[in-house]
């Protein structure tokens, strides 16, 4: 069974607190995927942005879906769904088999 993490939004050696609104639930994958990281690289521009922030950025406005798999539409999901490999295999026949059940939309 896959358990979810506290993470810290921004971490603490990024003088990151232990407050609320700096911490969120992050599956394992993803937390490790992100580790300290606050920024990626944008492929398409070839820009740095920062990780997507579940505190303060709209999910809508970053991320569709394309099936099972996750489409980062702005710098910020782009960078997002690279830096946390949100489409890995096993991450991907998950999301088919719960879109199968209809248990996401």
């Amino acid at each position: 069974m896959w358990r979810h993490q506290v993470e810290h939004v921004v971490p603490r050696k990024h003088h990151g607190s232990d407050e609320l609104e700096n911490l969120a639930l992050a599956c394992l994958r993803c937390n490790l995927g992100k580790s300290s990281n606050l920024t990626g690289r944008d492929e398409l521009t070839g820009q740095i942005a920062p990780l997507f922030n579940p505190r303060t950025d709209d999910w809508n406005r970053h991320f569709t879906f394309d099936g099972a798999r996750i489409v980062g539409s702005t710098p910020i999901g782009r960078v997002s769904v690279d830096v946390l490999n949100m489409n890995e295999d096993i991450r991907l026949r998950l999301r088919r088999i719960l879109l199968e059940n209809g248990e996401l939309d």
